[in-house]
């Protein structure tokens, strides 16, 4: 498998899936995109090299339909326009990215470099917090 970036859709799994995604109906699209965060959250530490990547598109995928997702999670990958995801995806998405960032023996070789595997980390906190942002607490509400 080989990766040239950092972004979600910078490596050859990633790009399959996109590929994969445009071959298929729209219905199916939500079912690909579900089911490829759902191996990653019940994987735990059992994250592969195959999944993990395809994970980090469709969280990418789920996040550019949140507020300010489109800015922060720029999608090159599949060419045809994404159906609304259900709001279920949106935990998926955010447990999924958690497994990832836990889940580091499978990271590619690029991504193990301090200037690479720093980025690639901010990458998946960004897209992180599209999908739950931080909140902002206030001691007093005016």
């Amino acid at each position: 498998m080989g990766f040239w970036g950092v972004g979600p859709f910078d490596n050859d799994d990633a790009a399959d899936f996109a590929d994969d995604l445009d071959a298929a109906t729209v219905d199916v699209r939500i079912e690909m995109v579900g089911s490829v965060l759902d191996r990653v959250v019940t994987a735990h530490d059992d994250i592969d090299m195959w999944h993990a990547p395809r994970a980090v598109a469709a969280a990418a995928l789920v996040a550019a339909q949140c507020p300010g997702g489109r800015a922060t999670c720029p999608i090159y990958g599949p060419s045809t326009p994404m159906p609304q995801f259900p709001s279920s995806l949106k935990q998926l998405a955010i447990d999924a990215l958690d497994n990832v960032l836990a889940a580091s023996a499978w990271r590619a070789p690029e991504w193990r470099d301090a200037s690479n595997g720093s980025q690639w980390r901010r990458n998946i906190i960004a897209l992180r917090n599209v999908l739950d942002p931080p909140q902002r607490e206030t001691l007093f509400e005016i």
